[in-house]
């Protein structure tokens, strides 16, 4: 009899603008091959062709017309084909997702920073996403001017990097006060140095893949 290979883990990380995502996710898929796990590394919106396509509307600064709950829902439909075509069928094989942002920055950006109802999100949450969560999310903080400094500096601003500072700030709070009610949230200071949020973010890592092996003998 053939034993299934255990589920894989799916990973988020989460903050505001500037706070290093990118590279952080190179180091972890690095630090989880090396101990022989397959990983797959995705973005959101995105993942997907169809992903990709709504992606490139809603960052787009010339769509400056589009309304709030289309916004939100731009979002979820990205996120639900995410799930359907590409996350589960790589946690069914047993990979580790890693992905850059997932529905806690819909919180935050279009709850905190439009001004959406948050309890309006948790409908859109339960209708398309059937209780799909992460295993672990990693919320890299950094001061709002710290991390829109850094942003400014590595491309032209996107549709939402062209918000007002007030967003942001209003983003920001809504991560941490979900932080703090999400056991699964780890917040990491990323205004250290990139070598000690890396060291931070791959110990969290660590920890977790070793609880993981601890559940599958």
């Amino acid at each position: 009899m053939v034993t299934a290979a255990p589920r894989g883990q799916f990973i988020t990380l989460e903050g505001t603008e500037g706070v290093g995502k990118s590279s952080l996710m190179t180091a972890l898929s690095e630090w989880l091959a090396a101990k022989g796990e397959s990983v797959v590394t995705t973005r959101e919106p995105g993942g997907t062709a169809t992903g990709e396509a709504l992606r490139s509307l809603l960052l787009d600064p010339s769509n400056q017309n589009l309304s709030d709950l289309t916004e939100l829902g731009l979002m979820f439909a990205a996120r639900s084909q995410h799930i359907f075509e590409r996350i589960e069928p790589a946690l069914a094989r047993g990979d580790w997702v890693i992905c850059d942002r997932f529905t806690d920055s819909t919180y935050a950006y279009q709850g905190g920073g439009r001004g959406i109802s948050l309890a309006l999100i948790a409908q859109f949450e339960a209708v398309t996403l059937d209780g799909f969560t992460p295993n672990l999310t990693i919320l890299l903080d950094v001061p709002v001017a710290t991390g829109l400094a850094r942003a400014a500096q590595v491309s032209a601003p996107d549709r939402f990097e062209s918000e007002q500072h007030a967003f942001f700030e209003r983003a920001r709070e809504t991560f941490l006060r979900r932080a703090e009610t999400q056991a699964r949230t780890k917040i990491v200071d990323a205004s250290q140095s990139q070598a000690n949020v890396k060291q931070s973010v791959v110990s969290l890592i660590e920890q977790h893949w070793i609880s993981v092996q601890g559940d599958h003998p």
